[in-house]
């Protein structure tokens, strides 16, 4: 290809259903593309209407009034080519109503309509509800070269990269097969750890095999449970990487073709990845449903630690508050961290004793529950009052309530309905309790910063902002006297271990105890424990999705349903 194409990756944050904010965006994005040289600029998957859209696309006026934000866009387009993602009506039946499509707009016009051949319908993705494939592939011609315009999973199916396929049919190598000169891609492929690194990997092969640059424009943003990070790149027909855009962040990376400096990719830690994942989710969360605050329960143990320090960072220590409910079971040393987590990171923090109220409230059920002893029952009763508590200062103050449970206590049932899972926005939920740690100490690391202000060095409590000893002393939900997460649950690590090959890997009981040489009925026992609350999971708040398989929209099982799997 001739060094006259200068392509721009726009990837830009959308908001779904923002059809006006959305094409503002666009239009800024493709302003300034072009005052930096650019003749073509790409822009994310669905980015009119917002990714991804679901069932508003069954509204009536929707598709009408997403048409007509697309035609608004294309008479704003000047001579400078610019690709949106868009859905259009499929007029042919049978089929279904939709396409998933690209615009090719230039000189106020749409000269050209690509429609998205492979339509995922797996995990979180369930586009086969809505869209039609496209039944063929057929390059574009753009200032006199030939190039193969994809959707996202239109390039996730090589032969020779996936062990396993999940289509027939491969639309690069149609592509390629007419005579490309570039693959172009835009995307929407959502955030979970390891995916930079797969996706990296999987765009360099199809640049390598085919020899041929490719340019691959990814979503940025948080969109209710899902994540995008952007990462967009650009590989050279050597499979080596020439652009690649900022993670978790809106960013315009403009190249050229026919480049002559290459560099390296950016691949961050685990700790980071997720760190600045949870960080955006929770922040588009709040912005894109209309909260501009956050509270939530500070106990002094690890799990609000860390999920107060990710709602700084997002929101800013002015718009985020820390309740303490002490009962008569919480160690002092709890009640001082929490202060002291409070202190380090200049949130506003209040004190709300629990002890009266569940006094009266047992004395309510006196005679209901005369000659039977306490159990998890009493232990509940105090969840559900500190459930109510930062649910009153929710309504009152207007803050979305945060809750505090990490992966590993949702998947067993170690959380209580309508208690500590009362709120808006799960943000850990799909973080497993051994992350958390991870997460803990790589917080106390860099610091934890805010808009308005910078890390500190020193803390009163010798971790920063975290106290050292919410992350060292032993895991405990303070309901009953000397109680540990242990009493009921094996240490995090084993656990952790048996949930990962279980929930994200599907291997079965025997599989489990097979690779890891766990003892069978420890195994049985996390298992039926994962299977038995699965009520609980569909009646918790929506969660920040980072893992390959998370409890949200990606997990489909029944509640009411008999399968034992015998180990």
């Amino acid at each position: 290809m001739g060094t006259s194409i200068r392509v721009a990756l726009a990837q830009i944050n959308t908001t779904v259903g923002d059809l006006r904010g959305n094409g503002e965006r666009i239009l800024d994005f493709y302003r300034r593309a072009i005052q930096r040289g650019a003749n073509l600029v790409l822009f994310p998957e669905l980015s009119v209407p917002g990714y991804p859209p679901r069932d508003l696309l069954h509204k009536r006026r929707f598709i009408d009034d997403q048409l007509a934000a697309l035609n608004r866009l294309a008479s704003q387009i000047g001579d400078a080519t610019a690709v949106v993602g868009f859905v259009d009506r499929n007029l042919s039946k049978p089929g279904k109503d939709f396409w998933n499509a690209a615009a090719v707009l230039r000189k106020g016009e749409i000269v050209a309509r690509v429609h998205k051949s492979l339509v995922p319908n797996y995990d979180v993705f369930d586009e086969a509800r809505y869209f039609a494939e496209a039944p063929s592939s057929v390059p574009l011609v753009f200032e006199g070269a030939r190039v193969g315009m994809t959707i996202c999973e239109d390039i996730w199916n090589d032969k020779d990269y996936w062990r396993e396929r999940l289509y027939p049919r491969d639309p690069v190598s149609e592509l390629v097969a007419q005579g490309i000169d570039a693959l172009f891609n835009i995307s929407a492929s959502p955030y979970h750890l390891g995916k930079e690194r797969s996706r990296h990997d999987m765009l360099r092969t199809l640049a390598q095999k085919h020899r041929k640059p490719v340019f691959y424009c990814n979503l940025v943003g948080g969109n209710d449970e899902l994540i995008f990070d952007g990462n967009s790149m650009a590989f050279d027909p050597r499979g080596q990487l020439i652009a690649q855009g900022k993670d978790f962040q809106e960013d315009l990376v403009v190249v050229d073709l026919d480049p002559t400096k290459l560099i390296s990719p950016r691949f961050p830690s685990e700790e980071d990845s997720l760190h600045d994942a949870l960080v955006l989710g929770l922040r588009d969360y709040c912005s894109k449903c209309g909260f501009r605050s956050a509270v939530l329960g500070l106990s002094g143990g690890i799990d609000s630690a860390v999920t107060v320090c990710l709602a700084v960072e997002a929101l800013g220590k002015e718009n985020v508050i820390g309740v303490s409910m002490p009962s008569q079971f919480s160690s002092k040393g709890s009640l001082d961290d929490a202060r002291a987590l409070a202190n380090n990171l200049g949130i506003r923090y209040e004190v709300v004793p629990i002890q009266e109220t569940f006094v009266t409230l047992k004395g309510a059920f006196k005679e209901i529950f005369k000659g039977r002893t306490e159990d998890t029952t009493e232990e509940n009763m105090q969840a559900r009052i500190r459930g109510v508590i930062l649910m009153a200062i929710s309504n009152k103050f207007g803050n979305l309530l945060l809750t505090t449970g990490n992966k590993s206590e949702l998947a067993v049932g170690y959380c209580t309905l309508y208690g500590d899972m009362c709120g808006g926005l799960a943000v850990i939920s799909d973080v497993p309790k051994t992350m958390i740690y991870r997460l803990a100490n790589y917080i106390n690391r860099r610091g934890c910063k805010s808009e308005n202000r910078e890390p500190r060095t020193e803390n009163p409590r010798s971790g920063f902002p975290i106290p050292s000893s919410s992350i060292t002393k032993a895991p405990s939900a303070e309901l009953r006297p000397n109680q540990t997460d242990q009493d009921s649950l094996p240490p995090y690590n084993v656990l952790d271990s048996i949930l990962g090959l279980y929930v994200e890997e599907m291997k079965s009981g025997k599989e489990i105890v097979k690779e890891t040489g766990y003892d069978e009925k420890l195994v049985r026992e996390v298992i039926r424990k994962v299977d038995l609350n699965e009520y609980k999971r569909k009646q918790a708040a929506p969660g920040l999705r980072v893992t390959s398989k998370a409890f949200g929209i990606g997990r489909r099982v029944p509640i009411a349903q008999r399968y034992v799997e015998h180990v």
